[in-house]
C-alpha cells in the first residue's frame, strides 16, 4: 500500500518540537518499558494462559501503532508561519484569536485558530478546517458570519480579531 503523502497536517513549528520530543520518549523510553513487561512475563511461565503477557504485547502492539501515528504526522508536516505581510491585522487566519458572539442566544466566545494537529475545542483552540473556524477565516471584526453546523445554522458576529 503506497504512502499517501497528499495528506498534510498543518501546524506550528511548537507542535512539531512537542510530536518530536514524544516520539523519541516512546522510541527510547516507552519501548524499553514495554519490553521488560514483555520479558518479566515470559517469566511466568506457559504462555497461552498468561495475562500479563497478552497485556504486554497489546500495549506493545499500541506502542507501535502510536509511533506510527506520530512519524506520519511528523514526515507530513506543514509548518504555517504567518509574515506580516501575509494577512492584514484585522482578518481572521490561522494563528488568530477571535472574539464572537453567538447571535443566537447573546453568548460570547473565544477561539483560537490552528491547524489540525493543535485543536482542542475544550481550550478554545479550534482547527482551521472545522465548520466554524471554515467560516470565520478571511473576514474582520464587526462582520457576521452564518455556520452551517451539526446542531444547525448558527449565527456570529466577529466582536475582534488579534493576530501576533
Amino acid at each position: 500500500m503506497a504512502n499517501n503523502t497528499s495528506n498534510r497536517y498543518k501546524m506550528s513549528r511548537e507542535r512539531l518540537e512537542e510530536l518530536k520530543e514524544e516520539l523519541n520518549n516512546l522510541e527510547t523510553v516507552r519501548t524499553k518499558e514495554v519490553a521488560e513487561q514483555i520479558k518479566e512475563a515470559r517469566s511466568f511461565g506457559d504462555l497461552s494462559e498468561n495475562s500479563e503477557y497478552d497485556e504486554a504485547k497489546t500495549e506493545q502492539g499500541k506502542l507501535y501503532s502510536k509511533i506510527a501515528e506520530i512519524k506520519d504526522l511528523i514526515e507530513n508536516a506543514e509548518i504555517v508561519e504567518r509574515s506580516e505581510e501575509d494577512v492584514p491585522k484585522d482578518v481572521v487566519t490561522l494563528g488568530s484569536i477571535v472574539r464572537v458572539k453567538d447571535i443566537g442566544d447573546d453568548v460570547e466566545d473565544t477561539y483560537e485558530i490552528v491547524g489540525s494537529q493543535e485543536a482542542n475545542p475544550r481550550m478554545g483552540r479550534i482547527s482551521d478546517d472545522s465548520p466554524v473556524g471554515k467560516a470565520l477565516n478571511g473576514h474582520k471584526a464587526g462582520e457576521t458570519v452564518e455556520i452551517e453546523a451539526p446542531v444547525g445554522m448558527l449565527k456570529f458576529e466577529i466582536l475582534s480579531v488579534e493576530n501576533r
